[in-house]
């Protein structure tokens, strides 16, 4: 099965876990039953903006949704119902280290869901543990060779946190690391991937501060024959100026098509809607513009592609 995806894709991601319970609830698990069904309604909040954003001109078969099966099961049905294009996680959430969230049974949460794609996190720096690496590298071809077995999509999002030697290199300013180190970081990491068998479909990658560092990511992923594969822009929970810079940057760029934006399009409106500031109206259509932003803020931008 060739590696790759023939849409665009822009995803409004909510699979978070921590940052609804202990975010917006001061919660940590295992979470009440009380708090649990609150969880499950924000959820739908954001599922209903994803419908108001698709009502108000944004294309049904390339404006998904990434929810997890935890809090976000009726939602993910309700997707698949919809022909909504649909993520779900499998990995175990808040973890530093890409472990499974059902172990060994993970193929049988996949298939009962049926998605479009299944969705890892995964937290890796070359020069970082080096049997760390190892260990998510191992775990991650297990889940891209079962995938592709069952005919399956892979979306890989991607990390790249600094250790603690790069950090220093920079006098301790991330904002360097990103803009002069992690671009080339990201590009040693697929070219790891790839040659231990893990495939992705769509690459999900953190926000580059240049065409050109975009360029070279997408040829990557493209490398060897994998003219299919795409990548998007993920948001990294920044402001919605610094993704809709992100998306511009991005979006011009052949093997760039779409992004994955969570925290940025709904954290503070929940967060208005728990306190009692927002109505439930208000929020979906605060989420739901702030949505329509990113994707008319891509548009824009691909136009010329």
């Amino acid at each position: 099965m060739t590696p790759g995806y023939d849409k665009k894709l822009y995803l409004l991601a909510f699979d978070h876990r921590g940052s609804f319970e202990h975010g917006l609830f001061g919660a940590t698990p295992p979470v009440s039953e009380e708090i649990r069904a609150k969880i499950i309604d924000l959820k739908k909040i954001i599922f209903e903006a994803n419908q108001l954003a698709i009502a108000g001109g944004a294309q049904k078969d390339i404006s998904g949704i990434l929810v997890d099966e935890e809090f976000g099961t009726e939602v993910a049905h309700m997707a698949i119902a919809d022909g909504v294009p649909l993520a779900m996680p499998v990995e175990h959430s808040g973890q530093e280290e890409f472990e499974f969230e059902y172990g060994s049974d993970f193929g049988s949460h996949i298939e009962a869901f049926n998605p479009t794609f299944a969705k890892v996190l995964v937290r890796y720096n070359p020069e970082g543990d080096s049997a760390l690496n190892e260990r998510q590298t191992a775990r991650l071809a297990t889940l891209s060779r079962w995938l592709r077995e069952k005919g399956r999509k892979l979306l890989f999002e991607l990390l790249v946190p600094a250790t603690t030697k790069q950090l220093d290199h920079f006098e301790g300013h991330q904002r360097e690391f990103d803009t002069q180190l992690r671009p080339q970081l990201v590009l040693e990491i697929i070219r790891r991937m790839q040659a231990a068998d893990v495939e992705a479909d769509i690459w999900k990658i953190e926000g580059l501060d240049s065409s050109e560092a975009c360029d070279a990511v997408a040829k990557q992923s493209r490398a060897g024959g994998r003219d299919g594969v795409k990548c998007i822009i993920l948001g990294r929970g920044a402001d919605l100026d610094q993704v809709l810079t992100w998306i511009k940057l991005a979006a011009p760029v052949e093997g760039f098509d779409g992004f994955a934006v969570g925290r940025t399009l709904w954290q503070e409106a929940l967060k208005g809607f728990v306190a009692g500031n927002l109505s439930r109206g208000d929020t979906v259509k605060t989420i739901a513009d702030r949505y329509l932003s990113c994707i008319r803020t891509y548009e824009a931008a691909s136009s010329g592609k």
